[in-house]
């Protein structure tokens, strides 16, 4: 029997670990009532990093059986829950079943369907603050610590031939979590060298910082500084000149981004934290999970922004 009730109104999961620090949980109520949603509702449901598989059957099964239970979002827990509940999915989409990662749940016609929305939230991130061409242009490099669902689905993007950085460099403390994402790399028809580096010490980290070319993209895609606390680089670490620091988190510790500020003048650094990747995450599963077109641009994304920016606050 689940431990779950069942749903009383149209309701909208947000499966993470500390969700109730999201900005979500107050910005959802906001985005509802201007996308006419009526009574639908926003609950976390908060798991430890890798948990028992069980756990992720039970809330899948849960969802999939409950009427009211629409669908949910998946943030940490990707490719976790994917691995665990894959035979309970009635339908996979294309990108989840090469990444082996949900970030998505939905129904239609009474399927359940596992969605892997990360190549598309991630690439309008990227397109929003990076130009076309740059890496062409520039010669640059992509650091990518972590290598879990994030950069999977960053690196995808990022593969494909009219983005093309000179080489990608993925890190993970985790020599599993590696040769998985190479597997699916490998997947992938595309021509950029990518190196797989354990870094079980975040000096490891500042090592292949410290090595890349000017311009580079630098990413923490690790949680760290939101699902746990810290940094995956050290006080020591140095961002290439003219290079973008990019962090997926736009709440907790941020000590990745403070290390970043800390040589904005001197190194000349592009800082982008992770609120527009936010705001692109949510806005597309929202469109999935209750069926309705929400524009990832032009004014009525702008004003989506500007309710999610005052209920933030509130």
């Amino acid at each position: 029997m689940s431990g779950y009730r069942p749903a009383t109104q149209p309701t909208f999961y947000f499966i993470g670990v500390t969700t109730t620090s999201s900005s979500i949980m107050r910005v959802f109520p906001a985005w509802a009532r201007y996308l006419g949603l009526k009574d639908a509702v926003l609950k976390g449901i908060d798991f430890p990093l890798h948990a028992d598989p069980d756990a992720y059957r039970e809330v899948v099964s849960f969802m999939k059986s409950d009427p009211l239970s629409l669908g949910a979002l998946v943030t940490t827990h990707k490719i976790d829950l994917f691995n665990a509940a894959r035979d309970l999915f009635d339908v996979i989409d294309p990108h989840a079943r090469l990444m082996h990662e949900t970030s998505c749940l939905s129904k239609r016609g009474g399927k359940l369907i596992c969605h892997a929305k990360d190549p598309i939230s991630s690439g309008l991130a990227i397109d929003g603050f990076i130009p076309a061409g740059y890496f062409a242009d520039t010669g640059a490099e992509v650091l990518s610590m972590g290598a879990g669902g994030s950069t999977i689905a960053i690196t995808w993007h990022l593969m494909r031939k009219e983005r093309g950085p000179s080489r990608i460099i993925v890190t993970d403390r985790s020599q599993p979590r590696l040769d998985q994402i190479e597997r699916i790399h490998k997947e992938m028809t595309s021509t950029v060298e990518i190196k797989y580096v354990l870094a079980d010490r975040p000096e490891i980290n500042d090592e292949a910082l410290a090595a890349l070319k000017p311009g580079s993209l630098v990413i923490n895609a690790t949680g760290l500084g939101k699902d746990a606390p810290g940094s995956p680089i050290t006080d020591d670490a140095e961002f290439p000149k003219r290079g973008i620091a990019w962090d997926l988190n736009y709440r907790g510790d941020l000590i990745f981004l403070n290390r970043a500020r800390r040589q904005q003048a001197r190194q000349q650094l592009q800082i982008e934290d992770g609120w527009t990747y936010f705001l692109h995450g949510w806005t597309q599963v929202i469109a999935e999970v209750f069926d309705i077109a929400i524009p990832v641009s032009g004014p009525d994304f702008d004003e989506m922004s500007r309710i999610a920016i005052e209920a933030a606050k509130a």
